[in-house]
């Protein structure tokens, strides 16, 4: 496994997004995915409110929320549409979307509670090496099972569970420079 050989980073902290209905995303993030409500803050000046939520291995979700926040702008604040669904493409510096750890033998489970949570799910998606990069069934080249769906304000979320340890196979591609594409057109 790789390590960091120049900051000591142990994980996530947190991440803080931003919601338009504070109250509907502590039911949702608590009451619907069982993330207990950490630490509140009011903001100063009436700025608006900062809440946290665990979601596991000391990790945090927060959520700012700001009365003067513009709209969100699908398609360029986040991802239009779930996995398979549609365009998932959202602007540079944008936040695409939240992948939380799951336990593997729960994949199936899960998405059945999310369907039944009357949460707009879609099937398990097993992420793989085949052209298309994923696959109905789990394949010797599957590297993590997926659920998709999105919170109240259009957030893109994942459950995710990893079926084998990553290891130097898993990078094969060379990163892609905007400058040579600008270059090529």
């Amino acid at each position: 496994m790789p390590t960091n050989e120049t900051f000591d980073i142990q994980g996530i902290n947190h991440l803080a997004l931003v919601c338009k209905d504070m109250k509907r995303t502590v039911d949702f993030y608590s009451g619907v995915l069982g993330m207990p409500l950490t630490k509140t803050i009011t903001l100063p000046n009436d700025m608006g409110q900062h809440f946290f939520f665990d979601i596991g291995n000391g990790d945090q979700l927060a959520f700012f929320w700001f009365p003067n926040a513009p709209e969100s702008v699908p398609g360029v604040t986040h991802a239009r549409a779930l996995v398979g669904r549609g365009d998932l493409t959202s602007a540079h510096a944008s936040m695409n979307h939240v992948a939380f750890n799951i336990p593997l033998d729960k994949v199936d489970e899960y998405q059945q509670k999310l369907l039944a949570a009357g949460v707009d799910a879609t099937a398990v998606v097993n992420h793989d090496d085949s052209e298309t990069q994923a696959s109905a069934e789990v394949t010797d080249t599957t590297f993590v099972r997926s659920i998709y769906f999105k919170d109240p304000d259009g957030i893109l979320l994942e459950f995710a569970a990893w079926t084998r340890k990553l290891d130097e196979r898993d990078v094969n591609v060379e990163a892609v420079s905007t400058e040579v594409v600008a270059a090529g057109s």
